[in-house]
């Protein structure tokens, strides 16, 4: 055994010794015992399903059903209405964007935080400012050839006030926006 730890400890052509550390595990079907080796702190390293790096997680949860049935329209609405409408409301300004869905970039952008918007206005965060945001994007809109988007609210947004005078300014201009609401 000793011969063993030595030839593992020596490098062949330098005979430098290396620091390693090894356990000695016995085979489950053989009683000879085996040098495995061993990490710093006495712990294996422990290695993930796909034998990739130890301790790497994915972000995502893995789904607990991998085969699980996803309905047509689940496959398909991102290509059948492929434009979204994102509103953004804050106290100080509004911006809005109409955004691809399957390739995610932004198509047309208005907001009143924008130079040529800031100057004309007389405040940024109100309904004025909500309907003339409306207008500019719907006539960038239709500059790159997009004539509806969908729009669904986030979880904390009401559909109403400043949102919706957004929203309706896109609809006068000539953009039709399908909202949907829970």
């Amino acid at each position: 055994m000793l011969k063993l730890v030595s030839e593992m400890l020596c490098t062949r052509g330098g005979q430098k010794l290396r620091p390693y550390l090894c356990a000695q595990v016995s085979g489950f079907h053989t009683s000879k015992p085996a040098l495995a080796p061993r990490s710093f702190f006495g712990v294996e390293d422990f290695v993930d399903d796909d034998n990739s790096r130890p301790y790497t997680y994915q972000k995502g949860k893995k789904s607990k059903n991998p085969n699980k049935h996803v309905s047509f329209k689940q496959r398909t609405v991102a290509y059948m209405e492929p434009f979204t409408l994102d509103v953004f409301i804050s106290k100080r300004f509004i911006s809005a964007s109409i955004t691809h869905r399957v390739t995610c970039k932004q198509v047309a952008v208005a907001g009143t935080n924008s130079k040529d918007i800031k100057a004309v206005l007389k405040s940024r965060s109100d309904i004025p400012a909500c309907l003339s945001v409306g207008q500019i994007l719907s006539d960038r809109a239709r500059e790159a050839d997009v004539y509806t988007a969908s729009y669904t609210p986030r979880d904390r947004d009401k559909f109403e006030g400043k949102i919706r005078a957004v929203v309706q300014s896109l609809i006068d201009n000539g953009i039709d926006i399908k909202v949907y609401l829970d």
